[in-house]
């Protein structure tokens, strides 16, 4: 089983609306992770914003932060330094507030892999130079 796995908005949503054209594989893949989910509050504003049309879609969101299969593990007011980093570094790509939150916590999560359909995730490096562990569909 699969630990310390990083959280991105896209296999969010792919779980709770069962529509996702991602939600199969997005429940094949957490079968084989040891809860918790680790995220951050940003990860969980874009989930928010995008779930408003999805049935019981904020509800179900509630559901998993409160029985904690997704734990919020990053505080912004300590790392606003690196994060400032990662938006200027990054901002060709262009890098996401949450994008950079998840790469700075792949930095603080040693051992983590980044739960993502997004591929920008195999451009951006951790401690600059360092492939970030991805699981995401081929």
């Amino acid at each position: 089983m699969r630990q310390q796995v990083l959280l991105d908005t896209g296999p969010l949503i792919a779980l709770i609306d069962r529509r996702d054209y991602h939600h199969s594989w997005v429940t094949t893949e957490l079968a084989t992770i040891q809860p918790p989910l680790l995220s951050c509050e940003a990860v969980l504003s874009e989930a928010w914003f995008l779930l408003q049309r999805v049935n019981n879609g904020r509800e179900t969101l509630v559901g998993l932060l409160k029985s904690q299969q997704i734990l919020v593990a990053f505080q912004f007011n300590e790392e606003v330094e690196s994060i400032t980093e990662l938006l200027t570094q990054y901002r060709s790509v262009p890098i996401s507030f949450a994008d950079a939150s998840l790469v700075r916590m792949a930095e603080l999560y040693p051992s983590s892999e980044v739960l993502t359909l997004d591929s920008d995730f195999l451009i951006y490096r951790k401690h600059k130079n360092q492939p970030i562990p991805v699981i995401m569909p081929e």
